[in-house]
Parts: structure tokens; sequence; C-alpha cells
């Protein structure tokens, strides 16, 4: 990949990142009163989770494929699920934290990793979505030449 089309691809991935984690403080912060159900609320945030993680993974790893990008977003949403399952004074301290919810979560559930795994599938049709209209765009800003 071009080092051009290399740097635009991140700033376009960072801006959909951006726009997920956004998404997902809404959801988890709004959703409820908004008379959203509650499932959709939970499993909703962890699936908007897996996204930001492929976009977080395609940020640091830009010249990986799509695949790839997604295989490790899962091995790193799963290994994350499972470090659930440690406990620790310290440990089980910051998850009680905003900020500990919201990157490690509280509870182990065998259901957030299928949501996971929906939202990197997401994360993957919006790369290829934005990519699609990235690339329309820069053809119809391309002078062409006469025949």
């Amino acid at each position: 990949m071009p080092t051009r089309t290399l740097g635009a691809a991140t700033i376009r991935r960072a801006c959909l990142c951006l726009s997920i984690i956004v998404c997902g403080l809404a959801l988890r912060k709004f959703g409820l009163g908004l008379g959203l159900p509650s499932v959709l609320v939970k499993y909703g945030g962890s699936m908007l989770w897996g996204t930001m993680v492929f976009f977080l993974v395609a940020i640091a790893a830009p010249g990986q494929s799509r695949w790839r990008v997604a295989l490790i977003s899962a091995l790193l949403a799963v290994c994350v699920e499972l470090f659930r399952l440690v406990h620790t004074p310290w440990l089980d301290d910051f998850r009680l934290t905003t900020l500990g919810a919201l990157l490690l979560g509280r509870v182990f559930s065998p259901w957030n990793m299928l949501a996971y795994g929906v939202g990197i599938v997401l994360g993957m049709l919006l790369d290829r979505l934005g990519r699609s209209a990235l690339t329309r765009l820069s053809a119809q800003h391309t002078p062409h030449s006469a025949s």
C-alpha cells in the first residue's frame, strides 16, 4: 500500500474508531433512558467494543489484510474476556472504576465473545465501505486524460 494511501486509510480508520467510541459511550449512558431494551444496551455496547478493537488493531497494523486484522482483534477480545476470570484485589478495584469497566469489563460472559465477533465483522464491513467511498471520491477528483 503506497504511503499516501496508508495515511488516508489511517485517518479514515481513526475517524471511524472515534465515531464508534462515541456511539458506544452514548449507548451505554443514554440507551436505557431512551427506552432501549437492556439487552440491546449491554450487547450493543459489547458489539461496538469489538468494532473499536478492530479499528485500533487496523490503525496499529496498517499493512495487514482485513482478515488478519479481524483475527488479531478476535484473539485480543477473547483474551480480554477470559482475563475477567482473573481476580486480584487491585484488579477488581480497577474494574469497579468507569475506565476499568469500559476497558476490561466486570463479569465474564461467553455472550460477550459473540457480540465482539459481530462487532469485528461490522468493523470489516465499515472498513470496506469506507475504503470504497474514499476510492470513489478520489476518482471523482482525479483529472481524466483526454483521448
